[in-house]
């Protein structure tokens, strides 16, 4: 039997407010208690991740001096140079504290727009000095309820603005890191702006510093609008803008279940992890989901090493589909290796491709062989080949 005991060198990486969530939400009050930062720490690293990432306040709470802050960093250093684990990614927190009801960025307030800046700029500060080479920004409170609220067009010119001025700063320092942009459609605004992985990209190319943007898509997020997640990788990676990726599950279009990796939606998640392996992504696996409000600790931790164990999973059933010569012939079939070849070819004009005639019956009548090809997956998938 394949040991699926993950390893540094797979990458894993967890939020440190995924293990640490309390079990908090709009109907119950938090069934856990908190989690020591330090504690966390050290058990992912007893169970193999290769890294740990947080919002600020969930290192360093809301309000905290200097020197508490100082102290808080550096016994969380210690923690990290004692057992080895990596801090990947860092992001800031512009959606709990009641000063951001309206957002951050583009708040209508410019008083709270400075002071979200701020709040980023520091935490930047904090991301490069413990060796971060991402930085997310995720805008669950940049959005509106009603049209009449918010100037959707002068709010993206904030958006920009402040994008810009971080990514300004990360090079004036000449920090290692590049940012990323999490989209998501709703929740907690009604209409979150940059919704998805097309709007994010659309909004890079508009940037003064869009070289060092990209985005940072999740499992979740996208299905909640009903998309298919994998697709929506597939162009991040297609336009080079894959900086980092949360993995999580989630049943269908309704709240953001932050279920384990590998629940939900399976098949779609045996294909994201076949293209992660295969599409060239070399970033960490993160995990962004929250371990249901039902479990104590030990089941925190078995639900953070059941994400590993089931990527690892999918690894091996997608490593394995690709190895087998059936597949290779259902793909010969279905002309899948085709689709990379140009449409004209070297040294064709549009007259030649004018000239030409297709017989469209025959054509018409041909199968594609998908169903075979499919189900081959499918056998794959539930470990029947």
């Amino acid at each position: 039997m394949t040991d699926f005991t993950p390893k540094r060198e797979d990458k894993f990486s967890f939020g440190l407010w995924t293990v640490g969530w309390l079990g908090r939400d709009p109907f119950g009050e938090a069934t856990r208690s908190p989690l020591d930062p330090v504690e966390a720490v050290h058990r992912l690293s007893d169970l193999g991740a290769h890294g740990i990432t947080f919002h600020d306040d969930d290192l360093v709470p809301f309000g905290s001096s200097a020197e508490e802050r100082s102290a808080v960093v550096s016994r969380f250093r210690g923690a990290l140079d004692q057992t080895g684990l990596a801090v990947p990614m860092v992001t800031t927190n512009l959606f709990s504290h009641p000063v951001f009801k309206d957002g951050g960025f583009t708040a209508n307030d410019r008083d709270v727009r400075r002071f979200a800046l701020r709040k980023v700029l520091r935490n930047v500060e904090l991301a490069a000095e413990l060796g971060a080479r991402t930085f997310v920004a995720w805008g669950g409170r940049e959005g509106a309820e009603s049209g009449a609220a918010k100037d959707v067009r002068a709010a993206l010119d904030r958006y920009r603005e402040a994008v810009d001025t971080v990514c300004a700063f990360i090079k004036e320092r000449g920090y290692d890191l590049r940012l990323a942009l999490e989209p998501k459609p709703n929740e907690p605004r009604g209409d979150i702006l940059l919704p998805t992985v097309g709007h994010a990209l659309a909004f890079i190319n508009e940037l003064e510093h869009g070289d060092i943007v990209g985005v940072n898509p999740e499992v979740g997020h996208e299905q909640m609008a009903g998309l298919n997640f994998a697709h929506g990788i597939a162009q991040a990676l297609w336009a080079g803008k894959l900086f980092h990726i949360d993995l999580n599950g989630q049943n269908g279009i309704k709240y953001d279940q932050d279920l384990r990796f590998g629940a939900g939606d399976v098949r779609n998640a045996f294909f994201l992890v076949d293209l992660l392996e295969n599409g060239g992504y070399e970033g960490p696996r993160h995990f962004d989901f929250k371990p249901p409000r039902t479990e104590d600790y030990d089941g925190v931790w078995a639900s953070a090493a059941g994400c590993m164990r089931n990527y690892l999973i999918l690894k091996e059933r997608a490593a394995a589909f690709r190895a087998d010569p059936q597949v290779v012939e259902a793909w010969e079939a279905a002309r899948v290796g085709e689709l990379s070849t140009p449409t004209l070819g070297a040294g064709e004009s549009v007259s030649d491709l004018l000239s030409e005639e297709l017989d469209v019956d025959a054509a018409a009548a041909r199968g594609m062989h998908f169903e075979r090809l499919d189900q081959l997956a499918m056998d794959h998938l539930l470990g029947v080949r």
